[in-house]
């Protein structure tokens, strides 16, 4: 009965490419280059700032700064980070503590690793 099982949680994030292209097609590459840096900055400042309101407990800005993530995340072709997100909001919705602790845990696993994805798919093409 000593024994712990470790789990070790990695989701698997996907950035919609046709997105992207398609957001560089329509501003061009120094705009489009401007709104992904944009979104990519916002998404990690709102991250943090879910984490801070589920410690203070402050379910409707957790619900509005959750919603918010949903527009930026598919603007930029991360529609896992805009699932994720909207799981947290139906969460809330049901008033379910350990459900909001766990797709929030989830959410800022994927927000994570979305935006390591989009980051090291700006290196290979620039």
């Amino acid at each position: 009965m000593d024994q712990v099982l470790k789990i070790r949680l990695k989701e698997t994030v996907h950035v919609d490419q046709d997105r992207l292209g398609a957001l560089y097609a329509e501003l061009g590459e120094a705009a489009a280059e401007d709104v992904v840096c944009r979104a990519m900055e916002e998404l990690a400042l709102r991250l943090s700032h879910c984490s801070r309101l589920h410690s203070a407990a402050n379910y409707d800005e957790l619900r509005k700064c959750s919603r918010s993530l949903i527009a930026i995340a598919e603007q930029i072709g991360m529609h896992v980070l805009a699932r994720v997100s909207a799981d947290v909001i139906n969460a809330i919705d049901a008033t379910d503590g350990p459900a909001i602790a766990a797709t929030l845990a989830r959410l800022i696993r994927t927000g994570e690793q979305s935006l390591t994805a989009i980051w090291d798919l700006q290196d290979i093409t620039i």
